[in-house]
């Protein structure tokens, strides 16, 4: 009898591989994604002082559309690049959590990229 495969399992095990080669440090921090059905989260981290240094997420008041949909990660993806630019954060390193890199992770990417953030 052929099992079914956990989804989620299988996301967190792709995205400890990729947390194996990257972190984020002062000057590089991280970029992390999460994605959920009903929202789409971003946070920049510093790694060696475990600390978050900005964040946004469809939550947000800013955000107008309130769905884990491509036109919201637009909109998450250039306030995520604002809030950074206020904080004087230009380069991150990406982490697409697990995820493949299409879809809303790949529009969250891309404005993020357009809103002056570098990675």
């Amino acid at each position: 009898m052929v099992s079914k495969t956990d989804r989620k399992a299988e996301r967190i095990r792709r995205h400890k591989r990729v947390r194996n080669k990257i972190s984020g440090t002062a000057e590089c921090p991280r970029l992390c994604v999460y994605r959920s059905n009903c929202n789409i989260y971003v946070q920049i981290i510093d790694d060696d002082k475990q600390v978050t240094l900005a964040s946004a997420s469809t939550l947000d008041k800013e955000v107008k559309t309130k769905k884990a949909n491509k036109e919201a990660a637009k909109e998450v993806g250039t306030l995520i690049a604002k809030r950074a630019a206020a904080k004087k954060i230009t380069t991150v390193v990406f982490d697409r959590g697990g995820y493949i890199y299409h879809g809303v992770v790949k529009e969250v990417a891309e404005a993020a990229r357009s809103g002056g953030l570098q990675f």
